[in-house]
């Protein structure tokens, strides 16, 4: 690949990578807020836990509909139309009167926001298959994993200055500058020869095709349920790390967003070495670090042990979920290039569902103790693990030969 071109891809991965970042930034920049949240709407922790579920469910079932929306109609219109949608939401959000409209907005947010996930690894899908897949989504993630790293602290630093309420201005903001990305900045790359029927049985039936490919669905809840686990660490942490801990909210910014790092290191050494060791192998040491992680953090939970001793499995944890969503996603997508649209939004859509319905049971024993955290995320690098081998685990060898450079 000459200069110019490294410099093409790597602009493009910028600019789908910037929108992949409006999840992590919906979810995780009002993350250190929780707290002053709580006690400004005089409710509890576990309802102010609801409007992050609220926010994954419109995230997740947002990606549907836009998945198919764009499999139909391409991707620049419905993308477009969905960052003018978070923009209003964002606002409402901040000048929410209770909690009930906080939650209610959140979840519009959220649904706003899945256009821009969904959308550029459908993007992706269009442009590259194979290994070319895996390189450019690995790219890809190196933009998008700067999300989870940057937004807390950037949540931190606005609440510095001001209260809660900032943060979703904050946000505001950034959706206007995707809204200004997706008018001048971003071209269609779904020509109308390749698009889906519009008609909604249709799309109906393309979902329920998915549905049926043992393979995909293999990967899929392999992914999404790993995933699911990190946001339960999401949801837990903000109580967890300043609550039990009493770490101060910038602290707890900085010791969250380092798990940014983490998820870096994962996609990109999956993407380094793609061309010497296959998606499958990477997919399965991923899973395995996932469980080994967990299960020291259950311990670490049961015995209540110190701080560090807590920080480090988590931050294995998360570079698994790198390892295992780069590997993941181009052995899902692989065959789906006809309705790359929809085969996102379901590897999407299982993340946020199965995150909705976890996040509000880290808070099921109360503010004092970590161990439903450890017994979540064991339980679901367990399932992940499961779903691998009795359904996506191909019967070729796992293990690619080295190839000559």
């Amino acid at each position: 690949m000459t200069k110019k071109n490294s410099q093409k891809v790597f602009g493009l991965a910028l600019l789908l990578g910037l929108f992949s970042t409006l999840g992590p930034f919906t979810i995780d920049m009002y993350l250190p807020a929780f707290p002053e949240i709580v006690k400004q709407f005089d409710t509890t922790p576990s309802l102010v836990q609801l409007s992050l579920t609220a926010c994954l469910l419109g995230l997740g079932i947002g990606q549907l509909v836009m998945g198919s929306l764009s499999d139909a109609h391409g991707r620049r219109i419905p993308l477009l139309i969905s960052m003018a949608a978070y923009l209003a939401a964002s606002l409402a959000c901040a000048f929410s009167p209770n909690i009930g409209l906080l939650i209610a907005f959140r979840f519009i947010q959220g649904f706003a926001a899945s256009a821009g996930i969904v959308i550029s690894r459908a993007i992706a899908r269009d442009l590259y298959s194979g290994h070319e897949l895996t390189k450019f989504f690995s790219l890809l993630l190196l933009v998008g994993n700067l999300g989870p790293l940057v937004a807390p602290v950037s949540g931190s630093g606005v609440l510095s200055f001001t209260n809660w309420k900032g943060v979703f201005i904050a946000l505001a903001l950034l959706g206007i500058y995707l809204t200004v990305m997706t008018k001048f900045g971003l071209k269609e790359t779904l020509p109308a020869d390749r698009r889906s029927s519009s008609n909604f049985v249709q799309q109906l039936q393309n979902y329920g095709s998915l549905l049926r490919d043992r393979q995909f669905v293999g990967y899929m809840l392999a992914q999404g349920i790993m995933i699911a686990g990190v946001f339960a660490y999401v949801s837990g942490t903000p109580f967890i790390y300043q609550d039990i801990y009493g770490v101060s909210p910038t602290g707890f910014a900085l010791l969250f967003g380092s798990n940014g790092i983490s998820l870096i290191i994962g996609s990109q050494l999956v993407g380094r070495m793609s061309h010497r060791v296959s998606e499958q192998t990477f997919l399965l040491v991923g899973l395995l670090l996932a469980l080994l992680a967990s299960v020291v953090v259950l311990v670490v939970a049961f015995l209540h042990g110190p701080l560090f001793a807590l920080v480090i499995p988590l931050f294995i944890f998360v570079a698994s979920i790198g390892i295992t969503s780069t590997a993941a996603f181009p052995l899902a997508m692989e065959s789906q290039s006809h309705m790359a649209g929809s085969a996102a939004a379901l590897l999407g859509v299982i993340p946020f569902l199965l995150g909705a319905v976890v996040s509000p049971l880290v808070g099921i024993a109360g503010e004092d103790t970590a161990v439903p955290l450890g017994v979540i995320i064991l339980l679901t690098s367990v399932a992940a693990m499961l779903s691998y081998f009795l359904l996506g685990k191909k019967k070729s060898t796992l293990i690619t030969n080295v190839t000559s450079v």
